[in-house]
């Protein structure tokens, strides 16, 4: 019988020194770690403001590769939200919501030293008001880097068995965080380095548009006169097709940029239409959209009834190429362009301008997780507004719209959603009879 009280008397004493002992213990759990970036921090901003790149550097599909994600809320900045489910017990189920950001990201240029975002989290971790806080300084002699310290908080209250989880608190939540921070520079080691702070891209879904197209090439070496002798003669090619075929160009030229090389830029010069059937070879013909060789090559043949050939040089008019375009005369092709979501900016200037644009666009796109692919899906631009000289001197730059097709971005921008609108340079000429400075739209290419 005395052992029988002996126990349940130690019971009771270890009962009350646990309580004692969870009432001593903190009522909330911290938990921190640092990592420096060699990026700038607006595009390491830009990544963790929104979780269309989550799924590519969160651990939990290292765990469990078949870690299912779902996106719900705004696109990016608070409200954004992101929830998983895994049959894996180490990844579970749960949701981040991007609770607050602080400048937003309209004020985050090189001026500002630092950023802070929160995260609040819904999962199966003990507590209450869990949350991450990812902030953000710049570091490095030129403020080049990212110092990201990504810090993990949560609250336990008076629940006992909560606050004894706080012993465990260096367990999941900071294996979290590490593993997660360690993917995440691999993630931005993939962003363009591009500054695009000054860029204020637009998302637009474009209608397909029938257009006549040259390829061709210029050497690099020869500057912008060896660009615009090779665009002129494409152009020249196109008028004259385009006269033979009996149909009107409608709209402005349109340059596709298949490689923009060190040594040679090749590119393809297209001209708008007023027809999508076009009478080639003596045979009426539906423009479509073209198609990577791989999959042109197995494309039914031509409505004439000669099929897509391997060979493009000899192919006759009526004809497919191996991008399942229609071959006009020489080397002109018809086809569908556009047609699909872009990114869009603009740049106000001279034409090495625009490849800037491209750049900060293909960048600005990384890190707000729209995907895009160059090898099917080239980026163009479009002249909307030509340049013009007085004598030898450009009195009004052109305006360039640069376009990157994308295929899962929201219908806005934030820019877009913010009424944000790119700056253009005035049509006045300059009183020192010399070129205006481009606008500040974009990056003048070196």
């Amino acid at each position: 019988m005395m052992r029988v009280l002996e126990f349940i008397v130690a019971c009771i004493i270890v009962a009350v020194v646990g309580v004692v002992v969870g009432f001593i213990m903190p009522s909330s759990g911290h938990v921190e770690r640092s990592l420096v970036v060699g990026k700038d921090m607006r595009q390491v901003y830009d990544v963790l403001n929104n979780f269309r790149r989550f799924p590519d550097y969160s651990v939990q599909r290292q765990y469990d590769r078949n870690t299912k994600y779902d996106f719900s809320g705004k696109a990016y900045g608070p409200g954004a939200e992101v929830s998983w489910t895994s049959e894996d017990d180490k990844v579970g189920s749960g949701k981040l919501t991007i609770a607050s950001n602080d400048p937003t990201f309209d004020k985050v240029d090189l001026t500002v030293k630092s950023a802070k975002i929160v995260w609040n989290l819904d999962s199966n971790w003990r507590g209450k008001d869990k949350h991450f806080t990812l902030q953000l300084d710049r570091q490095g002699t030129r403020n080049q880097l990212t110092k990201i310290t990504w810090s993990y908080d949560v609250a336990y209250g008076a629940n006992l068995i909560d606050r004894y989880s706080n012993l465990y608190i260096h367990g999941d939540p900071d294996a979290f965080i590490q593993f997660t921070m360690n993917n995440l520079q691999n993630v931005l080691a993939q962003v363009s380095g591009s500054d695009y702070t000054k860029l204020i891209p637009a998302i637009e879904q474009t209608k397909p548009v029938p257009v006549l197209l040259v390829s061709t090439s210029a050497d690099r070496k020869g500057g912008g006169d060896a660009r615009k002798d090779a665009e002129d003669k494409a152009i020249s090619q196109l008028q004259a097709a385009a006269k033979k075929l009996n149909v009107n160009v409608v709209g402005p030229r349109i340059l596709i940029t298949t490689n923009y090389g060190d040594q040679t830029y090749n590119f393809d010069v297209a001209l708008p239409i007023s027809a999508s059937s076009l009478n080639v070879g003596g045979q009426s013909h539906d423009l479509t959209a073209p198609k990577p060789p791989s999959l042109a090559d197995a494309a039914a043949p031509a409505s004439s009834g000669t099929a897509a050939a391997p060979a493009d040089a000899a192919l006759a008019p009526g004809s497919l190429d191996r991008f399942n375009r229609l071959v006009v005369d020489g080397n002109v092709r018809a086809e569908l362009a556009g047609g699909s979501q872009t990114l869009r900016g603009q740049w106000n200037g001279e034409f090495g301008g625009v490849a800037a644009t491209r750049e900060m666009l293909k960048a600005y796109a990384q890190t707000h997780g729209y995907k895009f692919d160059e090898v099917t899906s080239p980026s163009y631009d479009v002249i909307a507004k030509p340049e013009e000289k007085k004598g030898d001197d450009v009195t009004s730059y052109a305006l360039y719209m640069v376009y990157l097709p994308i295929t899962n971005g929201p219908d806005q921008t934030p820019e877009q959603e913010a009424g944000m609108k790119p700056e253009t340079l005035d049509d006045a000429p300059a009183s020192s009879g010399t070129a205006p400075a481009p606008a500040s739209t974009a990056a003048t290419a070196k």
